[in-house]
């Protein structure tokens, strides 16, 4: 199943982008605040069977994202269902925990 990032709000200081599958249905969402030194991450995905992909979608984001100020700080929580999973571990290290 293809995913997609189909933003809400994009505003200065935060996003809210709802992650849909090809029949435009929500699968997840994921928000990002901004602070001066700081950014939040909050994010949940419903649909199990996408993990890998919706980590492949929000990773290069968030990534890019970190990039806007320098000595950013990132705080995430993104969760698989209400389970946290971690962005940068891979399957096998998350199977491990």
């Amino acid at each position: 199943m293809e995913i997609y990032i189909s933003p809400e709000l994009i505003d200065q200081d935060k996003q809210i982008l709802n992650i849909v599958d090809q029949n435009q249905q929500a699968v997840g969402f994921l928000s990002l605040q901004f602070d001066d030194k700081k950014m939040y991450i909050f994010g949940n995905l419903q649909e199990v069977g996408v993990k890998e992909d919706f980590k492949d979608l929000i990773k290069p984001y968030v990534n890019g994202m970190s990039k806007n100020k320098a000595d950013l700080e990132v705080y995430s929580y993104v969760s698989l269902g209400g389970e946290k999973f971690d962005l940068e571990a891979s399957e096998e290290d998350q199977k491990e925990s």
